[in-house]
């Protein structure tokens, strides 16, 4: 069963992550982190920027804050400026703590339903299907930006729940 709890956790290991990333990162240069890599979205870049938006549409979809109309085939190139990205992000990952802080357990109940851009239908699925996605879909393209960070000569660092340092 999700949680508000596990969604708080899962918050705290976002920010985490993108930020042990995002270190590694900027110990690349643009060229680097700009190159074609194989990777879904092609670069380091491409993809820190479509997970970006991934973030900015779905939780848009449980605070209704701001959201983006930049569409999925788009999203690899939503946010080319470096710097622009990092503030992007920080800002991103507290609100996605905000938005956890906020939850109660029932806020898992029920469904979420929402018009998909990328199906271009309407959808509709259990809201903790939907909070599990937010979550599961970070995870899976930070390890391709691990990947491909690891093949360029840069130290990720560890991305194993358990090592998660304490909140301070």
């Amino acid at each position: 069963m999700i949680t508000a709890d596990w969604a708080r956790h899962m918050a705290r290991y976002n920010r985490w992550q993108n930020e042990s990333l995002i270190a590694a990162a900027d110990g690349l240069d643009d060229t680097a982190r700009q190159h074609e890599r194989g990777a879904f979205f092609g670069s380091i870049q491409r993809t820190f920027s479509h997970l970006l938006w991934g973030d900015t549409v779905w939780i848009a979809r449980f605070d209704a804050g701001e959201t983006t109309e930049v569409s999925i085939s788009d999203s690899p190139d939503w946010v080319r400026d470096w710097a622009d990205f990092k503030a992007r992000r920080k800002v991103m990952d507290q609100r996605i703590t905000d938005w956890t802080a906020r939850l109660r357990d029932e806020d898992a109940e029920g469904v979420l339903e929402w018009y998909s851009g990328a199906l271009g239908r309407r959808m509709a699925m259990p809201r903790a299907v939907c909070m599990m996605q937010v979550f599961n879909h970070q995870t899976h393209h930070r390890g391709q930006i691990h990947a491909m960070l690891t093949a360029a000569g840069a130290d990720p660092g560890n991305t194993d729940i358990p090592f998660m340092p304490e909140e301070e």
